[in-house]
């Protein structure tokens, strides 16, 4: 009897989860129809479903979710002006330096105080420094991270991040932030990419384009801060992943700048690359389970929350007095 329903279960996971692509590519726009399915609805909805069902194809879940939002990135890049994206990325520069240095360095010592395994300590810095799963996937095999020390680290970031999605805009508008504003402070305080674009295009275009350039300007410091942890951990012979989608990225914006593109096919990219971006974030939604969560642990979520809190709150003060 279990065993038929876990069957009918199963099936029913995989009807549901293509129903459910199918409704994220569905093009509401693009028929004069509202768009429902926004990033953050994809978002929720994958997360609805990872806590009814088990995702019947973990693997493609998690390789489609990964390079699709690389592409989706990319994309976004032909419906951006070079000379206008570093004008308006250009003031969050500095404080992308200082903080990736000061959450590094506060994720080592409180970890340190919480008694934090050490790797695991330096992977949630790393994710919530940085580029989150990015940073951690690209740092993890260079400290040489157990596969527990990387599910729980990628388990926390990934928590955060879905809340990210949903709290930032608000919290934006209650402050009367700027659309400069608000892309410079969720590209800082926001740990993966995938949720900082989606933050930013749920706060109008010029939140968007900026909050992807300092992002993925961030982003580019993983490949600094894997030597520096192949120094600490002393693994010379760890290879490093470079993030190459990024300059792909720059390519795209330098492509719609100089190019004359037409604006039709600009206006495609664009719109294709919000469509991944939207199916991107029910797939790491439905990523996300309740067998995940109870995994994490009280401590690392504790040590995550604590520098996320640091970042976020001194990343608006900043913003919001140095940025109009």
């Amino acid at each position: 009897m279990k065993d038929n329903f876990a069957q009918k279960m199963h099936s029913a996971s995989k009807i549901v989860y293509i129903i459910l692509i199918a409704l994220c590519l569905f093009p509401f726009d693009k028929l004069g129809m509202r768009q429902y399915v926004t990033p953050a609805v994809a978002l929720f909805i994958g997360l609805i479903y990872a806590f009814i069902f088990e995702c019947p194809y973990p693997t493609f879940n998690k390789k489609t979710s990964k390079y699709l939002l690389q592409v989706s990135v990319v994309g976004l890049g032909f419906g951006m002006n070079v000379t206008e994206a570093l004008k308006s990325g250009s003031e969050g520069m500095v404080f992308t330096i200082v903080s990736v240095f000061g959450v590094m360095t506060l994720g080592i010592l409180f970890g340190w105080w919480l008694h934090i395994n050490r790797k695991t300590a330096y992977l949630i810095s790393s994710g919530t420094a940085i580029c989150g799963g990015s940073a951690i996937a690209a740092v993890g095999p260079v400290l040489k991270a157990s596969s527990h020390e990387m599910a729980v680290s990628l388990g926390v970031i990934f928590i955060l991040n879905a809340i990210a999605l949903f709290i930032f805009p608000p919290i934006g508008h209650f402050f009367d932030m700027s659309q400069a504003q608000f892309g410079t402070w969720a590209a800082i305080a926001i740990h993966d990419t995938s949720s900082v674009v989606g933050a930013g295009e749920a706060y109008g275009t010029e939140a968007l384009q900026i909050a992807t350039l300092i992002k993925l300007t961030r982003a580019l410091w993983i490949i600094p801060l894997a030597f520096v942890t192949m120094l600490i951990f002393r693994d010379k012979t760890a290879k490093i992943s470079i993030p190459w989608f990024i300059f792909l990225f720059v390519l795209a914006m330098i492509v719609n700048t100089y190019c004359n593109l037409p604006a039709a096919v600009s206006e495609w990219c664009v719109w294709i690359a919000k469509k991944g971006l939207v199916l991107t974030l029910f797939l790491i939604g439905a990523s996300l389970s309740l067998k995940t969560i109870k995994a994490v642990g009280v401590k690392p979520m504790l040590l995550a929350i604590l520098l996320w809190i640091v970042i976020g709150v001194s990343s608006l003060l900043v913003v919001r007095a140095t940025i109009a």
